[in-house]
């Protein structure tokens, strides 16, 4: 078992995790770790403009009780680290001599032929054709309009000319053959220059048919390809079921598996462990380099699994294991009401609490609210706050209140501020951050910074305060996008630090240390200014 490695040192206080990891919701357990630490040590500080990987470690025990660890990297391409015994791919999609390979080089032959057909110069002249052939047309046809019009206009003079002569009606019958064969005249150029045309508009769109057919052929044999790959990843359990990549995202929304899916670590890890009757214990993932520009990825920092390509597979590969629960607060977390009249309500909302209530999670501002006024006015909930945030949320009694307060979100004359815990120091004292965010449709609810697609996102933040590795820090939202004040805080243009306890873009913690602590708006039916400070339960960590 060539990928199997020992640790080169145990600590006999470490215990072995009683349940093992769940991938999605974790701390690193302490031979993760070091695990990772070893790992690490060889692949060695990475460059700084190297692009950066996820890197995976599993524990494990082999047959004779031998605690040790495997390791993996994401992607599906060739590892620069020959000497670290990273496991193999699930499907070794990149073998020379593989169907994969082959396939790829009968579609590049056909991306090929149609890139020739579309730029050869027997097109370009078929097109040209159709050009003079449409253009010809139209001078002839306009030529023609022309003197046809002047005809007629002559005509009408020769018709006046021809009442003051005694021969008039044999005059008027000439007009009138001359009229028809001068529109009959019209008529066969029309006719002519529109057969030329289409004639020229044939022969193109036969070569087009030709060139249609070969890109149908390369959409069917690429969709041939890809089911084979799907049908070849073929993932095991630990009750030894195996299922392939197709019959698990059969039984999703998605239907289909996305581009990549089986190359994560965590798959790979589990899957050789499956082969080599090794004992899965724990797993850990953790990037290792240069963020990617989008995504916030830091540099040692341990991050879960992937929800979009990784949850379906796992789901399957995690059965017959004893899986370690998401922790869970035992105790009821509870609205606090500040304020309240007959127009609306302050409330403080604890971190761990939804807004709304979620596709399982029914518990939420808005439940309690309903509880607290049960003859209130739908819809309560005037704004929201993640999940993991806590601090002052506004609540409408009245249809009225909401609609004002709505409106004064929607014209930014609300303002907040919120506090901060970052996990660094931050150099300057006060600045903004624009950076557009859009959701990352691979791993929700992740947001990304996308310039292309993005919405705006605005905040202005200031440092209040230092301690020897933190920063406490004031945000000023002025656009209130989904994980605003995370992204913006966790991305190299904007803190570069994340807040502390921000599982997403961050390091676990016992929670998020952001907080709502003040809002400033005008009342709804007295049309008072209102501030309203509710202060944090967090601090500083100290010195």
């Amino acid at each position: 078992m060539h990928s199997f490695i020992s640790f080169h040192k145990t600590s006999k206080d470490m215990e072995l995790p009683e349940f093992f990891t769940n991938p999605f919701d974790y701390r690193p357990h302490p031979y993760c770790v070091q695990a990772a630490e070893q790992l690490q040590e060889k692949l060695g500080e990475p460059d700084s403009e190297s692009k950066g990987k996820m890197y995976g470690v599993l524990i494990v025990k082999n047959k004779s009780g031998e605690l040790g660890f495997l390791s993996a990297y994401s992607g599906n391409e060739q590892s620069q680290f020959s000497d670290i015994p990273f496991v193999p791919q699930v499907f070794e999609i990149t073998n020379p001599n593989g169907f994969f390979r082959k396939g790829e080089a009968e579609l590049n032959q056909m991306n090929e032929a149609i890139h020739k057909a579309e730029h050869s110069e027997e097109y370009k002249q078929l097109l040209e054709d159709l050009k003079a052939e449409k253009e010809q047309a139209e001078i002839l046809v306009n030529q023609a309009k022309l003197a046809l019009k002047q005809a007629k206009k002559e005509r009408k003079a020769k018709r006046k000319q021809a009442e003051q002569e005694a021969e008039h009606e044999h005059i008027l019958e000439q007009l009138i053959r001359e009229s028809q064969r001068e529109k009959s005249q019209f008529n066969q150029i029309k006719r002519a220059c529109k057969q030329k045309v289409e004639a020229a508009k044939a022969k193109l769109d036969a070569y087009q048919k030709e060139v249609n057919e070969l890109k149908q052929a390369r959409k069917k044999r690429s969709a041939q390809l890809q089911q084979q790959i799907f049908d070849s990843y073929l993932f095991l359990n630990a009750e030894g079921s195996v299922k392939s990549a197709s019959d698990i995202f059969r039984e999703t929304d998605a239907k289909v598996p996305p581009a990549g899916a089986g190359d994560c670590c965590a798959p790979k890890l589990m899957q050789y462990a499956y082969q080599n009757e090794l004992e899965p214990i724990a797993v850990a993932e953790f990037w290792w380099g240069k963020s990617p520009k989008k995504e916030i990825r830091k540099h040692a920092y341990f991050y879960p699994a992937c929800k979009s390509k990784c949850e379906p597979i796992l789901g399957h590969m995690l059965k017959g294991l004893k899986l370690e629960k998401t922790a869970k607060t035992v105790k009821k977390l509870q609205i606090e009401v500040l304020y309240e009249d007959d127009a609306i309500a302050i409330i403080h909302k604890p971190s761990g609490l939804l807004s709304v209530p979620g596709k399982e999670e029914k518990e939420s501002v808005y439940s309690q609210a309903k509880t607290i006024y049960p003859q209130a006015e739908e819809p309560l909930i005037v704004h929201r706050l993640d999940m993991a945030t806590s601090g002052i949320m506004l609540i409408a009694k009245t249809k009225t209140a909401h609609e004002i307060l709505q409106k004064q979100f929607l014209d930014k004359s609300i303002q907040k501020r919120y506090v901060a815990i970052l996990d660094a120091i931050v150099p300057h004292e006060e600045g903004s951050i624009k950076l557009p965010l859009r959701v990352d449709l691979e791993d929700r609810p992740r947001q990304l910074v996308c310039f292309e697609y993005g919405k705006e996102a605005f905040t202005k933040w200031k440092v209040v305060e230092r301690s020897i590795h933190q920063s406490k820090v004031h945000f000023y939202p002025i656009t209130g996008r989904t994980h605003q004040l995370r992204v913006h805080a966790a991305h190299a243009d904007g803190l570069n630090t994340a807040i502390v306890g921000d599982e997403l873009y961050g390091q676990k913690a016992e929670r998020l240390l952001l907080h709502a602590e003040e809002i400033r708006f005008v009342h709804p039916t007295t049309n008072k200014a209102m501030t309203y400070v509710c202060p944090a339960k967090f601090d500083l960590e100290k010195d």
